[in-house]
């Protein structure tokens, strides 16, 4: 049994909702001519991501939606219109009050699934979430959804693959940062972007290099093996205020292989059949029928170095 799914990179605009559901209708429509079942686009699409750090409480409750208002209603119509799944990220008013980045998924039977980033950073006032998001599909496939900085860390990929999840959605706004790691990522300079046509060269040796897909290349390709998921990994491409994403739409198989990938300085969509029959035997689901939970309760603990500066423990080194 296959599924088809597609990814989608592209350059959204801050805060201009009606221009970025253009675009999503748009590659909805890509993505049901090449015969796909599922579409993902990246985190905060919607809503537009890097110029959210500027907003102030009035500026951010302006941008904010409910889960069933206007743009999510618009993408789980054009869900049911086109009998397709389709993911998208915006900043989401809560039932609660609070503000979140989130993640709704809207399949074709009018269920919509929505995840809420477990590693806020944008805004001070933006919340985190507090569950993971796993859901079945009409497929017989079940999907968990993980934002950005939430697929970083370990434990919430083990632990969405240990609620059931096959597929893993992946949406991001990365590339181009800038780390505070000597080895991490840093700003691509805004001028290689607007050079993009008379040098494509350049700005393709930052989409391949360390500060794009190299980076992804470390981790990525690790959280679909070791946890035996297929994984669907959406970006923004190009200028988000002082940086540059990457793009690198990607689709991975549960042995952590790229099955379809872009480098395209541009918006892009990329589509792949999943065969199904790899779950069953894959690496990492025989991994996770050979845990022993029983040892693993330090998982749960804080790292008791973490009450002591790195540097206190580097000069009481020393000392020795």
């Amino acid at each position: 049994m296959t599924l088809k799914v597609s990814s989608v990179q592209f350059q959204h605009k801050a805060g201009d909702k009606a221009y970025n559901l253009q675009r999503i209708d748009a590659f909805t429509a890509e993505a049901v001519a090449a015969g796909s079942q599922l579409v993902a686009f990246p985190e905060m699409c919607i809503s537009g991501y890097w110029h959210v750090p500027k907003l102030d409480a009035a500026g951010l409750q302006a941008l904010a939606e409910p889960l069933g208002g206007a743009s999510i209603g618009h993408v789980a119509r054009l869900a049911r219109r086109h009998g397709i799944a389709i993911g998208a990220g915006f900043l989401e008013r809560g039932g609660d009050g609070k503000l979140y980045n989130a993640y709704a998924v809207c399949l074709p039977d009018g269920a919509v699934h929505c995840h809420r980033k477990l590693h806020a950073f944008e805004h001070k006032l933006i919340s985190s979430g507090d569950r993971y998001t796993v859901f079945d599909t009409p497929w017989g496939i079940r999907c968990g959804i993980l934002i950005c900085w939430d697929n970083n860390l370990v434990e919430n990929a083990r632990a969405t693959a240990l609620l059931g999840a096959e597929l893993l959605i992946a949406p991001h706004q990365t590339g181009g940062c800038n780390s505070v790691s000597p080895f991490g990522m840093k700003h691509i300079p805004l001028e290689k972007w607007a050079r993009r046509q008379e040098d494509p060269a350049a700005i393709a040796a930052e989409i391949r290099g360390p500060n794009g897909r190299e980076w992804l290349m470390r981790w990525l390709p690790a959280r679909a093996h070791d946890n035996g998921m297929f994984l669907v990994f959406s970006n923004g491409i190009g200028p988000d205020e002082d940086e540059v994403r990457t793009g690198n739409a990607m689709i991975l198989d549960p042995y952590g292989r790229i099955i379809v990938e872009t480098s395209e300085a541009a918006d892009a969509m990329v589509s792949a059949d999943l065969d199904l029959s790899l779950l069953d035997k894959c690496t990492g689901q025989r991994w996770l029928r050979g845990r022993r939970p029983e040892l693993y309760g330090i998982l749960t603990e804080a790292r008791p170095d973490n009450l002591k500066p790195l540097e206190a423990r580097f000069s009481e080194s020393s000392t020795r």
